[in-house]
């Protein structure tokens, strides 16, 4: 086997998934027919200024628009006006986009096309309250939703039925223009409809299914807004809703694809790989014990792949909280990892978001292998405490081992990539 070094190698696979999902080329080849009248473009998410401005080179008529994405991750465009707001929590800032993009796509006619360039992150980006709740109430469902451990689909259709825009409302309210939705998706699954919470795409998620999963999940929401949320208005549109008859969804980014290309970068690289699944779902510390687990049988029995080999999955994992330590899903997933391979050699794991960032800290994952464990002990770390206590950042920053790319442009989910020698 070629020597390597396996943090350079597991980077090099992170940067080959990310640039699967480059925002130029996938949107280049998906660029709609020009229309008569205006072009107006419009977005919301992680990705979406990085869309807009790869959307301004390949575009060549005449175009207006506005996106939102996050703080720091805003991108120079000339023609298309970027607003940055907060996430994962809503602010006043978010508000206001959601207003100015209602706004913006108010008064179009038949002949005008409307481009939503789509990316995850954006259910946060674009809080736009129903009638009668307020922004506090959509930070307080939000705070809610992200300490719930609901998988993201029950969140997305949650949101969609307190929100006058997601839900493909601000689709809705574009017509009788086109409204053409180019979409990176961060969804296990892939459905358009549920990315971003559908701002411009309709889906069957009911207001049944909404208020089955705030049950389940346990989750305490304002009394605003469980009063709304049962009431019929709160209803989202109907996909078959003639509204959106001309309009068309393109999937132009996924985890799938990305996870393709980070195993053809492993085999050039002399390293087999396997995909075990573009969409695993589940509580973060489980699914760590789970891919520990195969590590472990693949690095001690050669079984049920052989070494050397990368084993790549990709979906969005969700964590509980039981305390309020530092932390994201990815980092939360590899520390459970860690403790399960702790001791044995060979095994070299990282596993992160594609956009850049986990949770609420710069990282967008970390790296661990059979001493992290040790090695955080050197340091004065408990590596089981932090898991109790949600505080996997700090575990892996005790010890040099956070991963912080910066923001990547784009958002198709997590990545992890466990290379056993």
């Amino acid at each position: 086997m070629t020597v390597l070094d396996p943090k350079s190698f597991l980077i090099s696979i992170f940067d080959a998934a990310v640039a699967a999902a480059d925002p130029e080329k996938t949107i280049r080849d998906h660029l709609p027919a020009k229309p008569k009248g205006r072009t107006i473009v419009i977005g919301a998410g992680k990705g979406s200024a990085q869309m807009a401005a790869a959307f301004e080179k390949v575009w060549d008529e005449t175009i207006e628009g506005l996106v939102v994405t996050r703080y720091g991750y805003g991108a120079k465009c000339e023609r298309i006006e970027i607003i940055e707001a907060a996430h994962p929590v809503p602010d006043a800032a978010g508000l206001e986009a959601s207003r100015r993009l209602l706004e913006k796509v108010q008064g179009l006619t038949a002949d005008d096309l409307v481009v939503a360039l789509i990316s995850g992150g954006g259910s946060a980006l674009l809080p736009s309250p129903a009638a009668g709740l307020t922004l506090a109430d959509e930070i307080a469902v939000n705070e809610a939703l992200l300490a719930s451990g609901a998988p993201i689909a029950a969140m997305n259709t949650i949101r969609k039925h307190l929100s006058t825009i997601k839900g493909g409302r601000l689709a809705a309210a574009a017509w009788p223009a086109k409204v053409v939705s180019l979409v990176v998706s961060d969804i296990p699954g892939d459905n358009p409809a549920l990315v971003a919470s559908g701002p411009t795409v309709p889906d069957v998620g009911s207001r049944e299914n909404a208020l089955a999963s705030i049950s389940a999940y346990g989750m305490k929401l304002p009394d605003a807004v469980m009063a709304h949320i049962q009431s019929p208005a709160a209803d989202a549109p109907d996909p078959g809703d003639q509204r959106f008859a001309r309009n068309e969804v393109h999937l132009i980014a996924s985890a799938g694809v990305s996870l393709e290309a980070a195993a053809v970068e492993a085999r050039r690289q002399g390293i087999e790989a396997v995909i075990l699944s573009d969409a695993i779902e589940g509580e973060a510390r489980e699914v760590g014990g789970v891919h520990a687990a195969i590590a472990r049988e693949v690095a001690t029995r050669n079984r049920p792949f052989q070494k050397p080999v990368l084993i790549l999955s990709g979906g969005e994992t969700t964590v509980t909280l039981r305390a309020k330590g530092k932390g994201g899903r990815n980092s939360e997933f590899l520390l459970a990892f860690a403790i399960g391979i702790n001791g044995i050699e060979g095994i070299h794991a990282l596993a992160a978001d594609t956009d850049g960032i986990d949770g609420s800290e710069d990282n967008a994952g970390a790296f661990a292998d059979g001493s992290t464990v040790s090695r955080m002990r050197a340091a004065g770390v408990d590596a089981k405490a932090m898991l109790a206590g949600n505080n996997a950042w700090t575990a892996f920053n005790a010890v040099g081992d956070l991963f912080v790319p910066g923001p990547t442009g784009t958002n198709v989910n997590d990545l992890r990539a466990i290379l056993i020698r």
